[in-house]
């Protein structure tokens, strides 16, 4: 028997939002190495296809917007055809940028609040038909959430509903035996992050340098961390896990 039939995900159906990059790159290629079958959305083909290649395991990859409704109905449209249901459901397609007060624009509120407030509501929303009793439902928050940061408010606060979203949706869902917990990275070494600092390496080690002054445990995540503390929330060592958020932060929110 292969690790994989045996794993702590074996025989389930995973959707990873945002997957093909970063976080969730890495934890679509934990789940599959655990058993699932898994599908992953991006925006961008290339991305998306070089990141299915990337998964050792049964992995499809759709291209999708998560802020918009039509994307959202043809990717579950799909998967109600291809697998019939949903196990695990990680809501990690977002992201955001730096702008203080006082410059802050309409486009990046827009933009900041489509995909991480609108597209998360609406990811979950659609995916209820679904969802079973025991399915997972894990959103992607943040420590900017619990922590200032210059120049963030915008994604701050975005990630603020986000964990706003799973404390009132388990009173939404009682009875459904569907569970629904945040996962809040703090500072961790993908794409994303680096390239608030542009593209010159030396301005993105200096970010990563910085931003592990303010880690506890001295130094930035990686995204295997991040997936790893998702297989948990993802798996039934989690049965009786719902409403909370799990910091994968170094100790950073805890300061």
């Amino acid at each position: 028997m292969s690790p994989a039939a045996s794993g702590r995900l074996a025989g389930k159906i995973a959707v990873i939002t945002g997957g093909s990059t970063g976080i969730g790159l890495a934890t679509a290629q934990c789940f599959a190495a655990e058993g699932a079958r898994v599908f992953i959305t991006g925006r961008r083909e290339t991305e998306l296809a070089n990141a299915v290649a990337e998964i050792s395991g049964a992995a499809v990859g759709i291209g999708a917007d998560s802020s918009d409704l039509a994307d959202l109905d043809r990717l579950y449209d799909r998967i109600r055809r291809d697998a019939g249901r949903i196990d695990v459901l990680f809501v990690n397609a977002g992201g955001g940028s730096m702008l203080p007060l006082g410059e802050i624009t309409e486009t990046q509120f827009d933009d900041t609040f489509g995909s991480n407030v609108k597209g998360v509501l609406f990811t979950v929303q659609g995916a209820l038909p679904l969802l079973g009793p025991g399915a997972s439902v894990i959103l992607t928050g943040s420590t900017a959430a619990s922590v200032g940061t210059p120049a963030f408010s915008v994604y701050a606060a975005s990630k603020s509903a986000v964990r706003s979203f799973a404390r009132n949706w388990i009173l939404d869902l009682r009875g459904r035996g569907i569970r629904v917990n945040v996962l809040s990275p703090g500072p961790t070494r993908t794409p994303g992050l680096v390239g608030l600092a542009g593209p010159e390496p030396a301005h993105q080690q200096a970010l990563l340098g910085e931003m592990a002054t303010q880690v506890p445990l001295g130094r930035v995540g990686e995204p295997a961390e991040v997936a790893r503390a998702a297989l948990f929330l993802a798996s039934d060592d989690a049965t009786f896990v719902t409403g909370t958020e799990l910091f994968v932060d170094g100790g950073a929110a805890q300061i």
